[in-house]
């Protein structure tokens, strides 16, 4: 026998393999772009390696049209609310567009922490480039020259590159004498103690005498000095919304909390939809948080944290007819969704965020099932006279074996139910599935659902960036790709009807 891989059958057409070797539909071009722009994250994950990630997003940049690209780095800024993805779709621009990488830059790199990755991926020639360029470097310099000083001190936080490398390797022109001296001050060079902003130089009194007043500057220039508690407690005034939300398991360990009134001030500001929704708060940010409070953290604080939680949720559809939520359990459910970041990964994981996205659209249309699948289907009843923690933590505690992604919608096969809308939340690497010769288990068990139900639709929502799905896109089904609450226009959008209701077209009409 010859070699079984070497010389293994053609697959039918349409058919590709997923990570698991199981039958699967690769994404066209497009999809795979927005798909990796959306979810993918750069670093390893269950499945994929940030390398492969790297590389497939790019290949797939190369085959699309460039305005496409531009398209997919806003929309995956803006809605997805994704870093390091967007800066390198931009960073490519820069070689394959650079007329168009203009709009995107000013579009995408709206801080100083995307403006950092922006410099490191130029730098590091991954994005095409062998050099800095002109161009790029023309984008930073006027980044620079039109940022307010306040949002330079913020950005002067960080390192590889640090806002001084960044100064040092493009030479903004200071527009006067304060900025002058502020670079200098920045990368070490003479600068004029008299022009210095007022912020800085507090800053360089109180390193000189700690025990001056705490000066003026972000509190990140602070936080690895010896700060005690009553300090801690002052520089929460200072925190942005999502910088305090960070930093609560810190005010523990700091002892800020015993400060007389800080219980409340911050319960107040966390539980505050406003400041929160200012500050871009995405629900599996909160709950991440929640995830990973220390048990010292106040009550009050807590409970402030699930009560926006919950409010922030408020953007999932309410959707009509039958309804049929499917979040996978299997093992690979447990890597962290933003991928494997050593110390600094998130305590969120993949079925975290299918939780939160279940009882989301589950807590707007309480009539709809929840069929848990692995292997099978696992069964599970929410709880509408419970808070959204008690329910998120009933789905997330479930555990599977092996991932069968046609398991739920079979289910519903032998059910002989009655169905309008399926969502199916999965990292899409199905492989238990009862063997079928010309399409996946998935489509099979989904045609003979159409057979009785004509009008259903079906909705795979796709957690990880690896690039394949278990259904081809068509007219009653839609891949999105993402674990945000940017992926509820989506939903709500196909689930309407009308022309152009895939994710592509969707994103195909973002201005530039």
């Amino acid at each position: 026998m010859a070699n079984p891989q070497l010389f293994a059958p053609a697959l039918p057409t349409g058919l590709s393999r997923n990570q698991e070797g199981a039958l699967a539909y690769a994404y066209g071009a497009e999809h795979l772009l927005a798909q990796m722009a959306c979810t993918g994250t750069l670093y390893d994950g269950f499945y994929g390696k940030a390398e492969d990630q790297l590389t497939a997003v790019l290949a797939a940049a190369a085959q699309v049209d460039p305005i496409f690209v531009a398209q997919t780095a806003i929309y995956a800024r803006h809605t997805a609310r994704m870093k390091d993805m967007p800066a390198l779709l931009t960073a490519y621009l820069t070689r394959a567009a650079p007329d168009l990488s203009v709009p995107v830059f000013r579009a995408v790199i709206d801080s100083g922490r995307m403006l950092r990755t922006f410099v490191q991926i130029v730098r590091s020639g991954r994005a095409g480039r062998k050099s800095f360029g002109t161009r790029p470097k023309r984008l930073v310099q006027r980044w620079l020259e039109e940022a307010p000083l306040l949002v330079l001190l913020q950005a002067a936080t960080g390192k590889d590159p640090s806002l001084a490398d960044i100064v040092r390797l493009v030479h903004p022109r200071p527009a006067d004498a304060s900025r002058r001296a502020f670079y200098g001050w920045l990368i070490g060079r003479p600068y004029d103690l008299a022009a210095l902003p007022s912020e800085v130089a507090a800053f360089e009194a109180w390193k000189r005498d700690p025990r001056l007043p705490l000066p003026p500057v972000p509190f990140e220039w602070l936080t690895h000095f010896p700060l005690n508690g009553v300090q801690w407690s002052e520089l929460t005034d200072r925190m942005g919304w999502n910088g305090l939300r960070m930093n609560l398991n810190s005010l523990v360990r700091h002892k800020a909390f015993l400060v007389p009134g800080l219980t409340e001030r911050v319960a107040a500001r966390m539980g505050d939809l406003t400041e929160a929704r200012r500050a871009k708060l995405m629900p599996h940010q909160a709950l991440g948080a929640l995830l990973a409070l220390v048990p010292a953290v106040p009550e009050p604080v807590r409970a402030a944290l699930a009560k926006v939680l919950e409010e922030s949720l408020a953007e999932a559809p309410t959707l009509l007819g039958r309804i049929v939520i499917c979040p996978d359990v299997s093992p690979s459910m447990e890597a962290p969704v933003t991928g494997n970041r050593q110390s600094a990964s998130t305590k969120l994981l993949c079925r975290d965020a299918a939780a939160l996205l279940t009882v989301a659209l589950w807590r707007k249309n309480p009539e709809a099932g929840v069929l848990a699948f692995d292997l099978g289907v696992q069964p599970i009843s929410l709880d509408p006279q419970v808070d959204f923690q008690a329910n998120h933590a009933r789905l997330a505690g479930l555990r599977g074996n092996g991932t069968a992604i046609s398991a739920p919608v079979r289910a519903l096969v032998e059910l002989r139910a009655s169905v309008d809308l399926v969502i199916l939340l999965s990292d899409n690497q199905s492989w238990a599935d009862a063997p079928q010769p010309e399409r996946t288990a998935l489509l099979a068990a989904w045609d003979e659902v159409k057979a009785r139900n004509p009008t259903a639709r079906m909705i795979c929502i796709d957690l990880q960036a690896l690039g394949t799905s278990q259904a081809p896109e068509r007219a009653d089904i839609l891949n999105l790709g993402g674990y945000t609450d940017g992926i509820f226009p989506a939903i709500q959008r196909f689930v309407g009807g009308g022309p152009s209701t895939d994710w592509v077209s969707l994103i195909k009409e973002v201005k530039l």
